[in-house]
């Protein structure tokens, strides 16, 4: 009877088996979707020109027309045929996306007055400086969208939101990459309409007023923070409940960078989830005090429309941009699920999120904020769906220690996973990541969400009747405590990991081997070890450049003997050593080739030699813009390697190898090169042909306005 018995149940379990198995991976080609769709962006940004983005789309049409005729109406045929016309539907989205968003961009650095109404008013009290944002009046010769900074000293008394001014600035085109790697804010400025940037001058005239002083919210909040607490303390309390992150010192905004941080000064998914839980929390509680209440009406629901309320509110106050945007949508979404009666977080809530956001901002993908944030959501739902760890960290009848000691080690493992996931996307995009971040993230991130913005909430509450002081006290010293652990894990020994230009293939396979482990419920998930690893590898293995020079060709960093890098200039700024430091993945100070032993210079010109494999490099580089003897600069570029100038210099000009002045930088963009086996990369090589890069227009005549041009259809 008990083998008869096992012979029923036996065919039984295994029919459930599959049945779970199909439901998993059906569950799981929904996830695919988004990646299909972000696929087809990476791949408008990543293709160089018209004719490749052309490409892609007919190569995704033929994919779908396979699945079509091919495989019938088979499973594998659905998924080529839904996968491809997804995949072309995110390459022709965000191509329309960048034409329909295009407008005049200024088309060479210009000194102008600039006559508008001012859109936004960002106080940057960290840098005594003000930025406005003005829409432009039309014919006057200008982009309709320019960026001004302000000395706080130069802007005049009643400038606020709204008010037509009237500011003579010099003004630059939209700044792409300095060197290959480093961040593309032109790319940025397009997207957003953005079309020159630049410094004002005073006097500021007020043509017209805007609306009434005081009136914008988030300017008084921020202030009346930023005057409750010490500078530190107020400026990053100030970032959580607004998003103004203007005020906080740049040495605190490392700190929390080099910490891994950093996430918490952007207001994120973590600001609204603990807005919306403290708000479904408050009013749940206050309701259920009503008996009537209790038992006639649906409390859970309406708790969750006021968390709604809060979070659209929230966004609102914090300036609604993009990954503030990106979160609400994704808080919704989980309160509608809860409205429903669905499972609230699961990793196909995280998807349709993710879909919706590259629907209407299709140009966020390539954003490092959109990386982030959907990568930790993803990695945290993915590892506790998993039914090992799920049965690990679930509820269950224990004392107060090993319940504590369980939530600590559900916080390490998730701490330890996200930042296994982010760390590729750090180094891809920051060239730096923290190695400490799990261990400070597990102490920082709760007692940002249930100490920190609960005392900062209660505080403003209490103030509107003159008792907030006490929790102002009491929310400074827990901020003084998170910012003591931002500052103690910066300066550990070790922290930061440092990585040159990362290849865009090598990162493609990590985010690919990452996706196919994270999205797959069953065995094969595993299989992304491969690609994941691949990638990695051949991260690590590139080499570091040994010559770093931005675009203008006034700054370069070579690599030294003793692998230090080494500036052109002393008087180079702290951004520009900061871009080649990153460049080249080194953290700490840059020196001087003055100071280096193997390069002599002087005030016009610098020598440096290197030795690669056994053989002597030598790099000649100006830097002034004073005559020298033609006669005398051609001798010296034929017994060198590489010359570089910003300046163009003349043909008897001919080096060995390289000759990069201010003729082929400008057709170039930055240059990051390799002697060891020598190699080359050029801005112009990652950026081809889209719509931001700026074409040769004439100068235009000394505040005589600027001239501005429209892109070509592509």
């Amino acid at each position: 009877m008990a083998l008869t018995g096992l012979q029923i149940r036996a065919p039984q379990w295994r029919a459930g088996a599959v049945e779970r198995w199909l439901e998993a991976e059906r569950d799981a080609l929904v996830l695919w979707l988004p990646v299909a769709l972000g696929a087809g962006i990476a791949a408008w940004f990543v293709l160089p020109d018209r004719a490749a983005w052309i490409g892609w789309l007919l190569a995704s049409g033929g994919v779908a027309a396979a699945g079509l005729v091919l495989a019938g109406g088979t499973r594998a045929g659905r998924v080529l045929l839904i996968g491809g016309l997804v995949a072309m539907l995110g390459c022709a989205l965000v191509w329309w996306r960048a034409e329909r968003v295009a407008a005049p961009v200024l088309a060479r650095p210009a000194v102008a007055v600039v006559t508008g109404r001012v859109e936004r008013i960002e106080p940057l009290p960290a840098r005594q400086l003000t930025r406005l944002t003005i829409a432009t009046d039309p014919g006057v010769g200008l982009p309709p969208r320019v960026r001004v900074n302000l000395a706080d000293a130069d802007r005049p008394a009643g400038l606020t939101r709204g008010a037509r001014v009237s500011v003579r600035a010099r003004l630059m085109p939209p700044a792409g990459a300095a060197v290959p790697g480093a961040h593309d804010f032109a790319r940025v400025a397009w997207f957003a309409g953005i079309g020159a940037t630049g410094r004002g001058f005073a006097p500021v005239t007020i043509v017209a007023p805007g609306e009434p002083a005081g009136s914008d919210l988030r300017q008084r909040l921020s202030a009346h923070i930023r005057n409750r607490l010490p500078e530190s303390e107020g400026a990053v309390a100030a970032s959580l409940a607004t998003g103004d992150q203007g005020a906080i010192p740049e040495s605190d905004a490392e700190a929390m960078r080099r910490s891994g941080l950093a996430h918490l000064l952007s207001v994120s998914g973590l600001h609204i989830t603990a807005v919306v839980a403290a708000t479904m929390a408050v009013v749940l509680r206050l309701l259920a005090l009503s008996p009537w209440l209790a038992l006639n009406v649906r409390l859970p629901l309406v708790a969750g429309a006021a968390g709604a309320v809060a979070a659209i509110g929230y966004t609102w106050l914090t300036g609604a941009e993009v990954p503030t945007l990106r979160s609400c949508i994704a808080a919704l979404l989980v309160l509608a699920a809860l409205a429903l009666g669905r499972e609230a977080i699961t990793l196909r809530l995280v998807a349709v999120g993710a879909f919706v956001v590259l629907l209407l901002w299709p140009e966020a993908l390539v954003g490092a904020s959109f990386q982030l944030s959907f990568a930790a959501v993803t990695a945290i739902v993915a590892l506790h769906e998993h039914d090992r760890v799920r049965g690990m960290f679930a509820p269950r009848d224990e004392g107060w220690a090993r319940r504590l000691l369980r939530g600590f080690a559900s916080l390490l493992l998730t701490g330890l996973a996200v930042e296994l996931v982010l760390m590729p996307i750090a180094l891809f995009h920051f060239h730096k990541a923290g190695l400490y971040g799990a261990l400070a993230n597990i102490v920082a991130i709760p007692l940002t969400t249930f100490v920190v913005m609960p005392l900062e909430a209660a505080a403003l509450l209490l103030d509107s009747i003159g008792l907030g002081a006490p929790l102002w006290w009491l929310c400074g010293k827990s901020l003084a405590v998170l910012l003591w652990i931002a500052r103690t894990t910066a300066d550990a020994p070790g922290t930061v990991a440092a990585l040159p230009m990362m290849p865009r293939g090598a990162f493609g396979l990590m985010i690919g081997g990452g996706l196919w482990m994270l999205l797959w419920r069953t065995r094969w998930r595993w299989a992304g070890i491969v690609p994941a690893l691949l990638g990695a590898g051949w991260a690590l293995t590139t080499p570091a450049p040994d010559l770093i020079v931005t675009g203008d060709g006034r700054h370069l960093a070579i690599r030294m003997d003793d692998g230090r890098l080494a500036v052109l200039r002393e008087r180079a700024g702290d951004y520009v050593r900061d871009l080649l430091a990153e460049g080249g993945g080194a953290d700490g100070e840059l020196p001087v080739l003055d100071d280096m032993p193997s390069a002599w210079c002087n005030a016009d010109l610098c020598l440096a030699k290197v030795e690669r494999e056994g053989r002597p490099w030598r790099v000649l580089a100006t830097r002034s813009s004073y005559h020298i003897d033609a006669g005398e600069l051609a001798a010296i570029c034929r017994s060198v390697d590489v010359v570089v100038s910003e300046r163009r210099l003349p043909r008897t000009c001919r080096p060995r190898w390289l000759k990069l002045d201010g003729a082929v930088l400008r057709r170039s963009g930055g240059v990051a090169i390799g002697f060891a086996r020598p190699w080359m990369r050029r801005v112009a090589d990652d950026v081809g042909a889209h719509p931001w890069i700026r074409p040769v227009t004439v100068m235009p005549e000394r505040d005589a306005g600027a001239t501005v041009t429209h892109r070509p259809a592509q």
